[in-house]
């Protein structure tokens, strides 16, 4: 028995356990978190996507082949985030360790791609909510993408800089020539006679 506890937990253990060389640094919860959120989105677009191809009973076709859509995201993305689930197949574990292997934005691209095509080609509840969870998904490795925020002091910092590259460039009103060279607004005189200011 704890054979079997240990295999799950290695498996589940593999992904994303080191940063990538440059990548940003990621909090543990998110890490995790978003694996969770990702295994529960795959689940409920497989139920959902499953749903969706039971309204073949009403000859809704747009809706049997957004139902098919949803439910291979559905499998893709549960590959992709726990290949334990796919034990027989040695292929699905192959796929995770390359996707594991690019960074997080191919990832939320992917998983934001897939979330779209069944919520437009029969927009409903089922569809909404299972390829809703999957882009959510995909905007949480987004986020997780774009890194950890700066502090106050370097946003601060950033934000006082009047120059690229922190070099102080004068600056100057590119309206100053403009303003000056106005002719007053006259309500009662022609057309012709207005600035455009």
């Amino acid at each position: 028995m704890s054979s079997i506890a240990e295999w799950i937990t290695g498996r589940m253990a593999r992904p994303n356990q080191q940063d990538p060389v440059g990548g940003p640094e990621v909090p543990w919860y998110l890490k995790y978190g978003s694996r969770v959120l990702g295994l529960v989105a795959a689940f409920f677009a497989i139920l959902f996507g499953l749903w969706n191809v039971v309204s073949i009973l009403t000859l809704d076709v747009s809706c049997l082949v957004a139902g098919i859509i949803q439910m291979v995201a559905g499998f893709v993305v549960m590959a992709l985030e726990a290949p334990c689930c796919f034990p027989c197949i040695e292929q699905v574990e192959q796929a995770a360790d390359k996707m594991d292997s690019k960074p997080m934005y191919f990832r939320a691209g992917l998983y934001c791609a897939l979330g779209f095509p069944p919520i437009f080609m029969c927009f409903g509840l089922a569809s909404l909510f299972g390829s809703g969870l999957i882009f959510a998904t995909g905007a949480v490795y987004g986020m997780m993408a774009l890194g950890k925020k700066a502090s106050v002091d370097d946003m601060r910092a950033a934000a006082q800089q009047t120059g690229y590259g922190g070099n102080s460039v004068p600056t100057t009103n590119d309206r100053s020539g403009i303003v000056n060279n106005a002719q007053p607004f006259s309500f009662t005189g022609a057309v012709g006679t207005d600035s455009n200011v």
